[in-house]
């Protein structure tokens, strides 16, 4: 890819393992002091569902040749300039920073159809202004019940909102109507957000 990328290295992005939604979120806030004017095309996308176990291939994490992982829950960051041209900034795959749209969808989350029900992905995609202002994480689901860390914390403090300690929760589920942003099936996820790249290109008769 031969663009202008709202985060130019990968290693120049906050980053801490198996945390995510702070991790997009830093990426949101890079853009907001960066780069302004692009945050009303930025999104936060969370990925889970009822039973929170989502399987994602090509992830660093993952295992066997495919690098596959089951999640309960992911979060990647998505930058949609143009109808059609969609890009994901994803910290944990080991496709390339950033990703087209389609190629990361296809690579990462193949198809339902062979899955188990339970097993479908779902996204919550929200708007990168909405999720810098109510996104709010204590860590608890970090610890474990003695009260230490599951995995090391990043070094900043916690990422609080004014209105709620903490709503992680809120961002994980999949219900519609309930939580910020739109949720969306797969194949309802790829609709909204893949236009192939001929959309809107007049040809002459």
């Amino acid at each position: 890819m031969t663009t202008d990328f709202l985060f130019p290295k990968i290693a120049d992005c906050s980053y801490v393992s198996c945390y995510c939604e702070e991790n997009v979120w830093k990426l949101c806030e890079q853009v907001k002091r960066t780069r302004p004017e692009e945050l009303s095309k930025c999104y936060a996308v969370f990925v889970s569902n009822e039973g929170r176990t989502v399987p994602l291939w090509r992830q660093k994490a993952g295992r066997g040749d495919d690098q596959v992982v089951i999640w309960d829950y992911h979060v990647f960051f998505m930058h949609n300039p143009l109808p059609n041209r969609c890009l994901v900034f994803d910290l944990d795959t080991t496709l390339p920073f950033p990703t087209y749209f389609h190629k990361y969808v296809t690579e990462t989350f193949r198809s339902d159809l062979a899955l188990r029900p339970e097993h479908h992905r779902f996204f919550r995609v929200i708007p990168a202004d909405t999720y810098l202002i109510e996104f709010s994480s204590d860590r608890r689901h970090m610890r474990r019940p003695d009260g230490s860390w599951i995995k090391p914390p990043p070094s900043y403090p916690p990422i609080l909102s004014n209105t709620n300690l903490h709503c992680l929760g809120d961002f994980i589920c999949m219900s519609a109507g309930k939580g910020p942003g739109a949720v969306y099936s797969l194949s309802e996820f790829v609709q909204n957000f893949y236009k192939s790249p001929h959309v809107g290109v007049q040809q002459n008769k």
